[in-house]
């Protein structure tokens, strides 16, 4: 059963009315400093308050010489300080009422066994306060619909419908622009640290019922409470999808990851076994993670692994084919109908067999509408890919050679770049199946900003186009059997 989110401890960590901030100062240089100058600058509606025991003001706003002194209790304490100070800070913070912490510290278990009795000496004051928290060492979250960023990171990007749980702080700062590229990002993303209090299995509890996410990304490097995670993994699968990328497979793996968050990764096989269990789609690298989250947030689901591939190149629809055969999936022929209806639109030197090459085609709108529309009509396919290739260069040329005044020939190309985008956009989202588009060119193009603004994915190379294709189908299998009990 899920939970409310609301009801989940992290939420007042997410959702804070009010932040009590130790470590900021008007240095600078300091990542105290940093984190206040983030939540500022994302226009944290809430109330701020500095605890600086010499500082009276930070950053233009008044500062407080101890938690003690605090006019109210703040709903959230967000601890950036030396290691030593740390739990006397949270201590205080239990004096004064304060029952939600995200320790950005580092210094503890990461570091050995000195560490670890630090740690444990955090867990005891927070037990005895009733204290949940974030980390030690950890860089907090992001909650850009809320205009919260606790990380050192000015946030890059927009609101969007991941929702991740990280045991690296590092990719959720870093992926703010990655994502932004793609119109992508988070609806939460949560850094864990050392998960001394509050871990990957509360976050995904938390993340499973957010009403914001669609899709849940999980970066481990390891699995504490593992019953736990399967338990809440199976329950949150039927409706919302998991990806996960796990790095602690390797010795090298394994070592870093213990050094960076103190985490006791296990064996490749154990955690393939894990994930299968509990219905999760794993990813082989960051990016491959995010691919899976975008196509697996934004198609229908597809009701099977038949993929019609349309192009108007033989060498990128070859690669295409050759990467969904890679990827276990199917390329059915046309049928009858389907080639009879596409006949008039496609000329003698393409072919109408699978992947469907056109080769050259003198209305250029056909491959925007006409043409997607008998694809995905067709009874056969369960998903359409296609090859975009938009010259915007060959787009000009046309244009000046049909008369277009030079100084209009931007915008006019522009406007049938638009034209297509929404035209094969108006195609796609009347049909209820999955349509992933790959290109060569950059992204910024026109046509490709467009459909990826409308939620199209478009992928920069048809292997990561296939592989998202096989990921969003081997989570419609995963899901299929655990709602039949498997």
């Amino acid at each position: 059963m899920i939970r409310p989110h609301t009801a989940s401890p992290l939420y007042p960590i997410a959702n804070p009315g009010s932040i009590a901030v130790f470590g900021a100062s008007n240095n600078p240089s300091s990542m105290g400093t940093s984190l206040l100058d983030s939540i500022l600058e994302l226009g944290f509606p809430g109330e701020i308050y500095p605890v600086h025991p010499r500082e009276k003001e930070v950053q233009g706003l008044k500062a407080y010489s101890r938690v003690l002194d605090l006019p109210f209790v703040p709903d959230l304490a967000l601890i950036v300080l030396p290691t030593d100070v740390v739990a006397e800070t949270l201590e205080q913070c239990g004096q004064r009422g304060i029952k939600h912490a995200v320790i950005i510290s580092g210094g503890f278990k990461e570091v050995g066994a000195a560490g670890q009795e630090k740690e444990k000496r955090l867990q005891d004051i927070a037990k005895r306060h009733g204290i949940r928290f974030l980390g030690p060492n950890c860089i907090g979250l992001a909650h850009p619909r809320y205009k919260l960023n606790t990380t050192f990171m000015a946030f890059e990007g927009i609101p969007g419908f991941i929702g991740m749980a990280s045991q690296s702080g590092s990719f959720v700062t870093q992926m703010f622009s990655y994502l932004c590229r793609f119109s992508l990002g988070f609806s939460v993303a949560f850094s864990l640290g050392n998960e001394a209090d509050l871990d990957l299995v509360d976050c995904l509890s938390y993340l499973g019922a957010c009403p914001e996410t669609k899709v849940i990304a999980l970066y481990i490097e390891g699995i504490r409470r593992g019953r736990e995670f399967v338990e809440a993994a199976r329950a949150i699968v039927p409706h919302k999808p998991i990806v996960a990328c796990y790095i602690g497979g390797t010795e090298a793996g394994r070592r870093a990851g213990f050094s960076h968050t103190g985490a006791l990764s296990g064996p490749e096989n154990l955690y393939e076994g894990i994930f299968r269990q509990s219905g999760i789609v794993r990813a082989e690298t960051i990016s491959e993670l995010f691919d899976f989250c975008w196509l697996l947030g934004t198609g229908p689901p597809a009701a099977g692994n038949r993929v019609v591939i349309q192009t108007h190149s033989g060498g990128p629809g070859a690669e295409a084919a050759d990467a969904c055969g890679r990827c276990g999936l199917e390329l059915p022929p046309l049928s009858p109908e389907t080639s009879e209806r596409l006949r008039p639109l496609i000329p003698p030197t393409g072919s109408l067999k699978n992947p469907v090459d056109l080769t050259f085609n003198k209305n250029f709108m056909d491959y925007f509408s006409e043409i997607p529309r008998a694809l995905l009509e067709d009874e056969g396919a369960d998903c359409l890919l296609a090859y975009l290739f938009t010259p915007s260069l060959r787009l000009k040329r046309m244009l000046r050679q049909a008369g277009v005044p030079a100084e209009d020939v931007a915008a006019e190309a522009e406007k049938i770049a638009l034209l297509q985008a929404d035209t094969l956009t108006g195609v796609i989202k009347g049909q209820g199946k999955p349509f992933v588009g790959y290109t060569y060119r950059g992204l910024e193009d026109g046509l490709i900003r467009r459909l990826i603004a409308s939620g199209i994915p478009v992928y920069p190379a048809p292997r990561r186009a296939a592989r998202a294709i096989g990921a969003a189908r081997q989570y419609a299998r995963l899901r299929d059997r655990i709602l039949k009990g498997g």
